[in-house]
């Protein structure tokens, strides 16, 4: 029995592991790498596997540095089920036929771009298309949440809500081998307790091994109250007393549902007015659409807000800008906006137009609302950069940048070690992932500390194994 980490290790995104035995190989997740030079270059490698051996896969959830490179994976010989949850599979409809397009996109603008001739990749052609996309949806075959499936006669699975995105998944997997069971938690993302619209991470007693992210894993968020006075804070100050607009770069499904939910409930209880929010990204317009028709999955307070807002008294000024036409005009707005747009790491979309209308402006605010990886634009405008350069264009950053991590989907240093603490023992074994490399060795050490666990955090492509009859011995390779 055998675990390569393919990806996410010791960074957060392009989540791939391959769990094997003699009798069956499978994937959990199969994601895109994001951000940083090489990101390009390693998302078009080919797999340092055979896909076509690929029995099945498993998949947490639909966001792109998870879900990103199933495309490519269909078309290199894959053909297997790929199981999810419900929310899931409608979300897949619309994030990878969306992905596929901009990749489609990129290498038309790539092949009337000389410069691109001398790239170290080859970006002239798509890393994948929408035919692609749309033959791999074929393999998805939606599961419900808490109800057993068997994707193969030596493995049982059960989907659990992640509380991170709709659709979020934990995955506990039942492998047998040799007549020797062995239980694998996948934590996938896991959400923040206590956050508005989504239900608490599913809590989980047991596992032989576990791999657990760990995108906070070094630091705490503030919590629910204070994150809602800084956000009225800078609404109120950029708007009303500055005269400006706000900018929040936003991931189409998740984040975008999130502010708005936030914005939405400050002025039901009348702690903001007048509020004028536009939606300029189709795919976030799309996913907020599916969020609506999954309302069993929300909590209570979610619930409630819905109704108020299906009554349409009282409520913000809110459009979900569809056209170019409509998106470029937005430019021309000054003061007054709040603008949520994709994508969520700056790095493609029409979030970039709009950073390049509002980053020279004093009055205006940029609200980061989500991790933002290395390499991103989003990262550099976090790490405080005075100059950033959008479309060739070198801009200096006047408007100010406000990181509210009380709003992230990502649970915090304390909610994970909350998390593990209803292990009734410890794992035989536990792998940190899904982390950069501080962030992954921080929280692996306060599992070693606070529960005394057995951690490891795996290097990219490292390989570890168990005889068949013992998951207690690990072989390193």
């Amino acid at each position: 029995m055998k675990i390569t980490f393919h990806g996410a290790a010791r960074e957060v995104t392009g989540s791939c592991f391959l769990l094997e035995t003699a009798n069956v190989r499978f994937l959990v997740d199969c994601g895109m790498i994001q951000g940083g030079r090489d990101a390009p270059l390693r998302n078009r490698a080919p797999f340092d596997f055979n896909p076509g051996s690929i029995d099945f896969v498993l998949l947490t959830h639909a966001h792109i540095d998870h879900s990103g490179l199933l495309p490519k994976l269909t078309r290199a010989g894959f053909q297997g089920p790929i199981y999810t949850t419900e929310a899931t599979a409608d979300l897949l409809q619309v994030m990878l036929l969306d992905s596929a397009h901009i990749h489609e996109v990129d290498a038309e603008r790539a092949k009337r771009n000389p410069k691109r001739a001398h790239s170290k990749v080859d970006e002239t052609s798509p890393l994948y298309t929408v035919q692609d996309a749309e033959d791999c949806l074929r393999y998805v075959r939606p599961q419900a949440y808490d109800i057993e499936f068997w994707p193969h006669p030596d493995v049982r699975c059960q989907l659990r809500d992640a509380g991170h995105i709709l659709g979020s998944a934990i995955i506990e997997i039942w492998v047998t081998e040799e007549g020797k069971t062995t239980k694998f938690v996948f934590s996938g993302d896991l959400g923040q307790p206590g956050r508005p619209i989504l239900r608490d991470p599913t809590l989980i007693d047991s596992a032989d091994i576990l791999v657990i992210e760990s995108t906070y894993g070094d630091r705490a968020h503030k919590d629910h109250a204070a994150t809602q006075d800084e956000l009225i804070q800078i609404v109120e100050r950029t708007l009303n007393e500055q005269g400006g607009n706000v900018i929040v770069p936003a991931f189409a499904v998740g984040r975008t549902q999130e502010v708005l939910y936030h914005l939405h409930r400050l002025t039901w209880e009348g702690r903001l007015h007048g509020l004028k929010i536009f939606v300029d990204s189709p795919m976030a317009t799309q996913a907020t659409r599916i969020t609506m028709q999954h309302l069993d999955l929300f909590d209570e307070a979610a619930t409630g807000l819905a109704d108020w807002h299906s009554t349409g008294k009282n409520l913000p000024y809110l459009n979900f800008v569809a056209s170019v036409e409509e998106s470029m005009a937005l430019n021309r707005v000054k003061s007054g906006a709040i603008i949520i747009s994709a994508s969520g790491m700056c790095t493609a979309g029409r979030i970039k137009h709009h950073l390049r209308h509002n980053l020279g402006r004093r009055e205006c605010s940029v609200l980061i609302t989500g991790f933002q990886a290395q390499g991103t634009l989003g990262r550099r405008l976090v790490d405080g950069a005075k100059q950033v350069r959008i479309f060739g264009e070198q801009i200096n950053v006047r408007a100010a940048v406000h990181t509210v991590g009380g709003l992230s989907a990502h649970a915090d240093q304390p909610a994970l070690l909350a998390w593990t603490a209803n292990f009734r023992r410890p794992p035989r074994q536990t792998f940190v992932v899904h982390g950069e490399a501080s962030s992954a060795l921080a929280f692996a050490e306060q599992l070693r500390t606070r529960h005394g666990w057995d951690t490891i955090v795996p290097e990219p492509g490292q390989s570890v194994s168990w005889p068949a009859h013992d998951t207690g011995g690990a072989k390193h390779a």
